[in-house]
């Protein structure tokens, strides 16, 4: 038995045995943290899934809200746009309804649109000697009714004066 323990200890201070022991010890260590790792990752794959279908299912059910509420924003501004050109608007028509309540305004309009005049007074008209040599800007209205014409020398007159 003595020699047996001597072969023992000659064996467990071996060197060669010294590096088996340490390669089966680090071949453990290995073995083990892969483990460790595999069984890790696989549970954090799953969190990480979970985690990923809560955020998608939070995105699609926010996204219509989200597009519905910016669509309202844009209507909401378009909307203060128009009922700020309405008030510019009324309030310009504030200001002609004042101005025709004076009584030379309404003489100046009228002699400058239907070309009256005061008793006693003398119109006259002046003819531009370059209108004959000037072309018609108009050359589409020569196949309409005359009354097309008329009306829409009308308005142009009445257009021109604003």
């Amino acid at each position: 038995m003595g020699n047996d323990a001597k072969v023992k200890d000659r064996d467990r201070f071996s060197t060669a045995a010294r590096l088996k022991v340490l390669g089966e010890q680090t071949a453990a260590r290995v073995y083990r943290s892969q483990n460790k790792r595999q069984a890790r990752r696989s549970r954090l794959t799953g969190r990480a899934a979970l985690l990923a279908l809560v955020l998608c299912s939070l995105i699609v059910a926010l996204a219509y809200p989200m597009r519905q509420y910016v669509s309202q924003r844009a209507d909401i501004s378009d909307q203060q746009r128009k009922a700020a050109d309405a008030r510019t608007a009324v309030e310009r028509l504030r200001d002609e309804k004042a101005r025709l309540q004076d009584d030379a305004y309404i003489e100046k309009l009228a002699r400058e649109h239907l070309h009256m005049q005061f008793p006693g007074e003398t119109g006259f008209t002046v003819v531009d000697p370059d209108a004959a040599n000037k072309h018609r800007e108009d050359k589409g209205a020569t196949g309409r009714a005359w009354h097309s014409n008329l009306w829409d020398g009308v308005d142009k007159a009445d257009r021109s004066s604003n």
